[in-house]
């Protein structure tokens, strides 16, 4: 073991050159910078949510279909996350971070100059596939930072994600009411081109050992992993549930509340973003109760207040305080399950800590897709009331799935 890192007889050295001593704590500032460049890369998949009607009057696709938005990028999210992430274990993650990340800018301008909504597709798509980044700046956060620390590391990180996925729909809607839809996405990509020139002179060079493993082996070992690790396939299981609910909420909530008798705006439909964000900090300290061996206990509290959190949704047109309940404890609940579930699966295989990381965010993609198509869906034909029923329904499937595997889960 060296800092984090445990290695098999048979790795070979990667010519990187080491810039940080491995046994060092990853340092605040350092970790402060990986959460906020995951939370721009990842808003950038969740920019679309509260815009969903100006899409559908833009480019004429009708509000019960309009969902297929967030569903392609969520799907091609999920294909970044087997193809691409797993190159983390493989390739230099510092050049990696940084290409993918120049990528990103460039899709992130074909969707804000689109005319068609082919063109929106195809730019969509490859937001969704290149926003991965987030997933191998956690890995590669969670291989600096020292095993005492890890939890707390990923924690925070993590929490960056989180904030960016709520903050995505503050940040689009006020600029949406200044500017348009598409200054969104081209303030993103001017955005990230900063990131980057950031990361450039800061982001650390790591030396690190990795197995000579070709793209198809590596690619086979994230399926192999599922069959070798209980805990992974549990957990993903558990990331599946929580993301669809997540989706659930946030997909269609801009259609009863841009809808009359409320009729609000989008820049007060995106502040409710802020609102979640206060349930994702309190949930950041999940890292620290798994490091101590509580996170099954921590799951299963999240699971309740999952649960009860759509007993407050549920009053969205009748009191907005009642919204503001239930999206504090909803984010809260999911942030903490999904930082706890990090915690216990990344610490089972050092050396393919990307690899972890995308077979357990492919189920994250996965339920946040079929969670943005169903609940547009049961809007268009139950409404609100139907969309809450459905979200309580997947809540109490997880807290069943819990109690039937919590025996076979460490921690």
């Amino acid at each position: 073991m060296n800092g984090g890192y445990r290695v098999d007889n048979d790795l070979k050295r990667e010519n990187d050159v080491p810039t940080i001593n491995q046994q060092s704590s990853m340092s605040g500032a350092i970790t402060l910078l990986f959460a906020t460049a995951c939370g721009m890369s990842v808003a950038n998949i969740y920019f679309a949510q509260p815009l969903l009607d100006q899409l559908s009057n833009e480019f004429t696709i009708d509000h019960s279909i309009i969902g297929v938005v967030i569903t392609i990028t969520q799907i091609f999210y999920g294909l970044g996350l087997l193809l691409l992430v797993p190159l983390g274990d493989l390739l230099n993650q510092r050049r990696l971070i940084i290409g993918q990340m120049l990528l990103s800018i460039t899709a992130l301008v074909i969707v804000g100059t689109a005319s068609y909504s082919a063109v929106l597709f195809t730019g969509m798509a490859l937001v969704g596939l290149l926003a991965v980044v987030t997933q191998t700046l956690v890995a590669f956060a969670a291989t600096m930072a020292s095993p005492t620390e890890r939890g707390r590391v990923v924690g925070i990180v993590t929490s960056g994600i989180v904030i960016g996925i709520l903050l995505a729909r503050t940040f689009a809607g006020l600029l949406t009411d200044l500017a348009g839809w598409r200054s969104v996405y081209l303030v993103s990509a001017t955005l990230m081109f900063l990131m980057v020139c950031i990361f450039l002179k800061v982001l650390p060079k790591v030396e690190r050992e990795v197995k000579a493993l070709s793209y198809f082996q590596l690619i086979k070992s994230v399926f192999m992993l599922f069959i070798q690790e209980r805990t992974l396939r549990i957990r993903s299981v558990l990331a599946m549930l929580i993301f669809a609910d997540f989706s659930i909420l946030w997909t269609p909530i801009v259609l009863p509340l841009s809808a009359p008798p409320l009729t609000l705006s989008h820049s007060v439909i995106g502040a409710f973003g802020l609102i979640g964000v206060a349930g994702a900090l309190a949930a950041a300290q999940a890292g620290k109760f798994a490091d101590r061996g509580y996170g099954q206990k921590t799951t299963g509290i999240a699971l309740v207040l999952l649960l009860i959190s759509w007993l407050f949704i549920n009053y969205l047109e009748k009191s907005l305080f009642a919204l503001v309940v239930g999206i504090i404890l909803l984010d809260l609940a999911v942030q903490a399950i999904h930082v706890t579930n990090q915690t216990m699966i990344l610490p089972l295989r050092a050396e393919a800590r990307s690899r972890l990381t995308a077979g357990y965010m492919v189920f994250y993609s996965i339920g946040s897709a079929g969670g943005s198509i169903a609940s547009t869906q049961t809007y268009a034909h139950f409404g609100w009331e139907g969309v809450c029923l459905l979200g309580a329904s997947i809540s109490t499937i997880a807290l069943i799935f819990w109690v039937m595997t919590r025996r076979f889960t460490k921690y």
